[in-house]
């Protein structure tokens, strides 16, 4: 049972393997329709159902089972207390990734008309190229830029170094991150946790401030930026060789992090990617891979303009990974008596 949802589509066509269950009246209780999604989500009743799982060719659910399970089904003013406020957990968790979305759009549209069409503020606050300012040809990119911008190679650039395996010793536990943990710019904190003497061999790369990462793989776009305020990425997270790590300087950690986030990047990327076994891109490939790099005053200026919006990204992420604990949480804890409803 991968999912549950709350809603009924009259016209959607169910699969054979799905099970859907409509909220009655059983003995003068009634059943709350959110409570219900959300108790069916829980981790308790998730356990039941894998402890009553029939094999043939896969594991599978027999319904005549639902004759004797029992459920957890306080009065009606309790279920629909727990249900909204779940229910509104998991609408801020919606609206967060909503908001993520969107932002990361329009981060993406200011990028290109920044740093692809050359249209950047300038000094009269007018787009750049489009009121004449000066351009002059680059050989390397075929392309005119703006008169005072280079071209270097992201290996060896003004702006970024590598970032060399190793860890700091730490205590405790740490959240391990390889490559499979990671979708797009998804992390998930649910991954394996680790200890420092005993840990994989490849849990061997240290998050710093104003570091970017990326997958070495062919095909898989895993990119992550750590900014200078992600304290929860710097002391609880463990990246794996698998990614590439680029420390920023000179306020361009926003630059190279939007240079990352565009599909060009990731078509050149692929393009380079070789193995017999594995494709995927190493350092020394980062040399064939040209950075433009603008004048400090551009990179100062789209620093301050997105700078608050990756933040605010990142406490989104941050802030959807704590509702999702006290979400899964609060019921399994009201059901054992560890919470109460008021």
């Amino acid at each position: 049972m991968s999912s549950v949802a709350y809603k009924d589509y009259p016209n959607a066509t169910y699969s054979g393997f799905l099970k859907r269950l409509r909220p009655k009246e059983t003995n003068n209780k009634l059943s709350y329709y959110k409570y219900m999604a959300f108790y069916l989500r829980s981790s308790l009743f998730r356990k039941t159902i894998d402890n009553n799982t029939v094999m043939t060719l896969r594991a599978s659910f027999n319904e005549d089972i639902f004759s004797y399970l029992k459920i957890h089904l306080p009065n009606f003013d309790v279920q629909k207390k727990i249900g909204d406020f779940l229910f509104n957990l998991n609408k801020k968790i919606i609206m967060n990734n909503k908001s993520n979305h969107i932002t990361e759009k329009l981060i993406n549209e200011i990028y290109k008309y920044w740093f692809i069409q050359f249209d950047f503020p300038n000094d009269k606050k007018k787009p750049y190229k489009t009121y004449n300012g000066k351009m002059i040809y680059n050989n390397i990119v075929k392309r005119e830029i703006p008169i005072n911008w280079k071209v270097e190679t992201l290996k060896n650039n003004s702006l970024t170094s590598l970032i060399k395996p190793g860890i700091k010793d730490f205590s405790g536990d740490k959240i391990y991150l390889a490559t499979a943990d990671v979708n797009q710019t998804i992390m998930n904190f649910y991954a394996q946790k680790i200890k420092l003497n005993k840990k994989p061999s490849r849990a061997n790369m240290q998050p710093i401030k104003d570091s970017i990462w990326f997958a070495k793989m062919k095909n898989s776009k895993k990119n992550m930026y750590i900014g200078e305020y992600a304290n929860f990425l710097i002391n609880n997270i463990i990246f794996s060789t698998g990614f590439i790590g680029l420390e920023c300087k000179n306020n361009s950690s926003e630059y190279i992090w939007s240079f990352i986030l565009d599909e060009d990047f990731e078509t050149i990327k692929d393009m380079l990617a070789a193995s017999t076994t594995q494709k995927a891109i190493n350092n020394d490939a980062l040399e064939y891979i040209n950075l433009v790099v603008p004048d400090d005053e551009t990179l100062k200026k789209y620093n301050l303009l997105t700078k608050n919006l990756f933040k605010k990204i990142y406490l989104n992420k941050i802030e959807n990974y704590k509702l999702e604990n006290l979400r899964d949480w609060i019921l399994p804890a009201f059901i054992n008596g560890r919470a109460e409803v008021s």
